[in-house]
């Protein structure tokens, strides 16, 4: 009979604990603030970051330094195409291109920054075509069209601290965000 004692009183507080006011903001289970000089700008807290965890694995974040670097080199060293022209396609000089200028669906990769957002910089795809590449001719065709891939991705968004007596001091939570990794041709869609 004791232990049933225990276990009605276990319940009793079980159901008050999850009991609040209206109104009252939800409960927030072991909640870290920090304030701005505990952590870098675009650094993250190490126990969110473990292991497990590994951002460096994903091609947005590792094109980052990449993409830095090609921003820094002199503009007579870089081939760039000029913004949003489909490009040529040039079956010889194919076999030493990148698989995003080989496609028939070509993209570029641009560096999307968000001070909220862990991690910060990320690559993102954009499509250089409507249409697509007829292998062909090497030139573009709207028999079918460019759209881009999409990657869901989990990222960490900075906000204000939900305790009350915070100003100032911020938290981290989980989003997951959709980013464009590459693109690829598909049909054009119908007016049916």
């Amino acid at each position: 009979m004791g232990w049933l004692a225990a276990l009605a009183l276990l319940g009793a507080l079980g159901l008050c604990h999850g009991l609040r006011r209206p109104g009252s903001p939800p409960h927030h289970q072991h909640v870290h603030c920090y304030s701005a000089g505990e952590l870098q700008p675009d650094e993250a807290p190490a126990h969110l970051v473990g292991r497990r965890l590994r951002w460096d694995h994903y091609a947005p974040v590792q094109l980052v330094p990449q993409l830095e670097r090609l921003q820094q080199e002199p503009r007579r060293r870089r081939r760039r195409q000029p913004e949003h022209a489909c490009p040529t396609l040039q079956l010889r000089a194919g076999l030493r291109s990148e698989p995003n200028e080989r496609s028939i669906s070509p993209w570029r990769y641009r560096i999307d920054e968000d001070a909220h957002r862990y991690p910060q910089k990320l690559a993102f795809a954009e499509c250089l075509c409507r249409g697509c590449v007829d292998v062909k001719t090497g030139r573009e065709t709207t028999a079918l069209n460019s759209v881009a891939i999409q990657q869901t991705m989990m990222v960490l968004r900075r906000k204000p601290c939900p305790r009350p007596a915070s100003p100032g001091l911020f938290t981290f939570e989980v989003d997951y965000i959709k980013v464009p990794v590459g693109c690829t041709c598909v049909l054009p869609r119908t007016g049916r």
